[in-house]
């Protein structure tokens, strides 16, 4: 089942997308998709749904992040050997944490804003899980049952706020749309497998990433059991799980970055695509 949130920044109402690729309505049945909706009961409630009876959206509709009510956003640094050796580090030992702030999320095909004075933008395509019921101290054999299902995502970094203003990397994280996801939340029962996934990124149309999540360091369950022996995971919360080699920071033989008009385009299996125009800058 693909899920969606159409609609207005702010005003997002629940949808789906039908067999037939049509977007639908589910604003009478449910008014969001968030925390409470993620649950095992309520997703088989929605996939019993007929869901050619539901009215159809305007095609052209505005999708938002399609998980409303995001509590916390946890990711994965320098998950994939290629792009750890492309920022030249060495392959890390234990998943490396890091947080987003939720004012970074945004939909699918709005603008990313660089901001004033920043010249490093940058890009990174990561599969995103969405956590469907609660997690805390949890064995990685139980980890995949805690999952509500997986999301694209652009985990966008300003590079010189994260590594030449001192301190942390959430600096360099947590700008305003620096956090596009969508366009669906796709179930569990369609992605049975999260290391089966190709992820890649264009920028101008010139493809720059080309990666695929069985070269994880770290697989799913280990990330996600992992972060719940440190901090509990709610339902709705978001975990990026890292990049493959082909960001900006390690093109060769000198960086590029995001200016004001260029646009991204991003996909993964099963999971849409991304279409993102960059502005300010």
């Amino acid at each position: 089942m693909k899920l969606v949130r159409h609609g207005q920044p702010g005003a997002e109402r629940a949808g789906l997308i039908d067999a037939q690729g049509v977007l639908r309505d589910l604003s009478m049945l449910l008014p969001d998709i968030g925390p409470t909706q993620l649950t095992p009961r309520t997703l088989a409630a929605l996939a019993a749904i007929d869901a050619a009876r539901l009215p159809a959206v305007e095609p052209g509709t505005r999708l938002g992040c399609p998980v409303g009510g995001v509590g916390k956003i946890v990711c994965v640094g320098l998950n994939y050997a290629d792009h750890a050796a492309e920022a030249g580090l060495p392959a890390p030992a234990e998943p490396v944490l890091f947080m987003k702030a939720t004012s970074a999320l945004s939909g699918p095909t709005d603008a990313v804003r660089i901001p004033p004075g920043a010249l490093k933008t940058d890009w990174e395509v990561e599969l995103g899980i969405v956590i469907g019921t609660r997690m805390q101290q949890v064995a990685e054999a139980d980890a995949l049952a805690h999952v509500a299902g997986y999301v694209l995502a652009n985990d966008v970094s300003e590079r010189s706020y994260q590594m030449e203003r001192g301190g942390q990397w959430d600096k360099g994280k947590g700008c305003d749309t620096f956090a596009p996801v969508g366009p669906w939340l796709v179930t569990t029962d369609e992605i049975p497998d999260p290391h089966a996934i190709g992820l890649w990124l264009e920028v101008n149309g010139q493809r720059m990433q080309d990666g695929h999540t069985r070269n994880f360091i770290f697989g799913v369950p280990r990330v996600l059991a992992y972060i719940s022996q440190f901090m509990t995971l709610e339902p709705g919360d978001l975990v990026l799980t890292g990049t493959p080699a082909g960001v900006g920071l390690g093109q060769k033989p000198a960086p590029r970055f995001l200016r004001a008009g260029d646009v991204m385009r991003l996909g993964a299996t099963g999971l849409g695509e991304q279409r993102l125009v960059c502005t300010g800058g």
